[in-house]
C-alpha cells in the first residue's frame, strides 16, 4: 500500500507539473511570437536592425514579469538577419520546480524560440473566397431592405415580408410585374435595389486595380484567384466555383469578377428540380476544405530568390452561417428533420457557425487568412431567423475572428462599404509582418 500511494503520489505530481510546464510553455512562446512580431513589423531592411532589436526587447521586458511563475532571470536573445528577406528571431528560456524536488527532477527547463518576417513587400498569391448563397442576396442598404419588405408585404408564403433577392430558375410561384412572374431577384433589378452580392461583384473588381496599382508601387508581384462558394464546393463540381483562376494579370481578373452573381436555385427548397436540400445552401466549411485541399499549393517566403514562390493570403468574404445538412447536430446549434426528412440527401438542416478547425488547418500551413465578414442581419420580425440564428447570431463575429490570422478581420454592417474593408484587408496583408516559424 506504501508503495501504491508513492507511485499514486508521484503520477499526480508529474500530472501536476506537466500542466504547469503547459501553462508556462504556452505564455512564453506567445510572448516571443509577438515579439517577434513586434521586431518584425518595424525591420524593412538592414538600415532598421536597431530599431528591430529594440521593439522586440521593448516587449519582451514588458510580457516578463507577467508571465506564470518560473525559476531565474529571462534573458532573451534577438536576432535580425543581414540580409533579405528580413526576419527578427526572439528565444527565451527558462525553468520550473518540480512538485518532488530531487525526487524525480528538480526542475524542466523550457524554451521557445520565433522568427517574423517584416513587411518587405514579398510576392504574395491572394486566394479569394466569397460567399453567393442566397443569403449574400440581402439588400446592401437598410433602406433596400424595407423597400424590398414593403414590396412583397402581400405576397404568399416565403415571399412575404422579405427582405432577400432571392434567385430562383422557377417563377411560377413567385411575384406578378403586370402579366408575367418574376423572383424575388428580378423584383430588386426592376426596382433598383442594391444587394450585398452586387456590392462584393464590386468590390472585387476594385481590389484588383488596388491590386495592379499598389504592387506597381511596392515593385512585388501579386496573384489574384477568384472562387464563390454555396453548397456545391464538394458535392457537385468537386471544387469552389472557379470565376477566375490564378493570374497575374489584374485586367483579366478585374474582367473576370464582373461574372460574380448570387446562387440561382430551382425553386424554394430546392437547389435543382430533382434535387431537394430545403435551403442547405451554405456549406463554408467544405468550401475552405476543397480551395485548402485542391487549389492552394504550399506556399513560399515571397523573395525573388531562386526557386522560391510566393506568400499566400485566403481571403474569405460571408455572413458566417453555415447551413447545409449534418448526420449530427453540432453541440449548440439546432438541427430541423430527421434522418428520413431528406430522400435525395439524409440528415438533418443545420444553421450555425464555421467550425473553425478548417481554418486552423490553413494557418498551419503557412497560408494566412483575412475575413471580411458581411454582417449578418438580425430579422427579429422573421420567425425561422428567431428560432434557428438568433441565439448564436452575436457569436458568429467573434468566431469568424479567430479564424482569421492577427490584424487581418474586418466586419462591415449593412450599409457598409464593402468596396473599402476590402482594400483595407488587403493593405494590411501585404504590410503585416507574421510568423514564418
Amino acid at each position: 500500500m506504501a508503495v501504491g500511494l508513492l507511485m499514486l503520489a508521484t503520477a499526480t505530481a508529474v500530472g501536476v507539473d506537466f500542466a504547469r510546464s503547459s501553462n508556462f510553455k504556452s505564455a512564453l512562446q506567445g510572448a516571443v511570437d509577438s515579439a517577434a512580431i513586434a521586431g518584425a513589423s518595424v525591420y524593412v531592411n538592414n538600415g532598421y536592425a536597431t530599431e528591430a532589436t529594440n521593439a522586440a526587447t521593448a516587449y519582451m521586458s514588458n510580457a516578463i514579469p507577467n508571465l506564470p511563475k518560473h525559476n531565474g532571470v529571462i534573458t532573451p536573445v534577438i536576432t535580425v538577419s543581414s540580409s533579405a528577406p528580413w526576419t527578427v528571431t526572439v528565444t527565451a528560456q527558462s525553468s520550473i520546480n518540480t512538485s518532488f524536488g530531487a525526487l524525480l527532477e528538480t526542475s524542466v527547463p523550457i524554451s521557445a524560440t520565433a522568427t517574423a518576417h517584416g513587411p518587405t513587400n514579398p510576392n504574395i498569391d491572394f486566394y479569394l473566397l466569397l460567399d453567393n448563397s442566397p443569403s449574400m442576396a440581402i439588400a446592401a442598404t437598410q433602406a433596400g431592405i424595407n423597400s424590398m419588405v414593403s414590396l412583397t408585404q402581400n405576397a404568399n408564403g416565403p415571399y412575404q415580408s422579405c427582405g432577400f433577392g432571392c434567385h430562383e430558375q422557377n417563377t411560377s410561384s413567385g411575384l406578378y410585374s403586370g402579366s408575367t412572374q418574376i423572383d424575388l431577384y428580378q423584383l430588386a433589378r426592376n426596382n433598383n435595389i442594391t444587394l450585398r452580392i452586387d456590392n462584393v461583384r464590386t468590390a472585387t473588381q476594385n481590389l484588383m486595380t488596388t491590386a495592379q496599382t499598389t504592387a506597381a508601387a511596392n515593385s512585388a508581384s501579386y496573384r489574384a484567384a477568384i472562387y464563390t462558394f454555396n453548397n456545391t464546393a464538394n458535392t457537385i463540381t468537386n471544387a469552389p466555383n472557379a470565376i477566375q483562376t490564378l493570374t497575374s494579370n489584374m485586367t483579366t481578373a478585374y474582367n473576370s469578377a464582373g461574372n460574380i452573381s448570387i446562387l440561382e436555385t430551382y425553386d424554394q427548397s430546392y437547389l435543382t428540380s430533382s434535387n431537394y436540400t430545403d435551403d442547405t445552401d451554405t456549406d463554408i466549411g467544405n468550401a475552405m476544405n476543397t480551395i485548402n485541399t485542391n487549389v492552394m499549393p504550399t506556399p513560399g517566403n515571397g523573395t525573388n530568390a531562386t526557386g522560391d514562390t510566393p506568400q499566400e493570403v485566403l481571403m474569405l468574404v460571408t455572413d458566417g452561417v453555415e447551413d447545409k445538412i449534418v448526420s449530427t447536430c453540432t453541440s449548440g446549434a439546432t438541427c430541423v428533420g430527421t434522418n428520413n426528412t431528406y430522400s435525395a440527401n439524409g440528415g438533418l438542416r443545420q444553421q450555425y457557425m464555421l467550425d473553425t478547425s478548417q481554418c486552423t488547418a490553413i494557418k498551419n500551413r503557412g497560408i494566412r487568412i483575412a475575413v471580411l465578414y458581411t454582417v449578418y442581419y438580425p430579422l427579429p420580425t422573421n420567425a425561422w431567423y428567431n428560432s434557428y440564428v438568433s441565439p448564436f447570431q452575436s457569436s458568429i463575429g467573434t468566431t469568424l475572428q479567430s479564424c482569421a490570422s492577427p490584424g487581418l478581420y474586418f466586419a462591415v454592417s449593412t450599409g457598409g462599404d464593402i468596396s473599402a474593408a476590402m482594400t483595407a484587408l488587403f493593405t494590411t496583408a501585404v504590410q503585416t509582418a507574421y510568423i514564418s516559424n
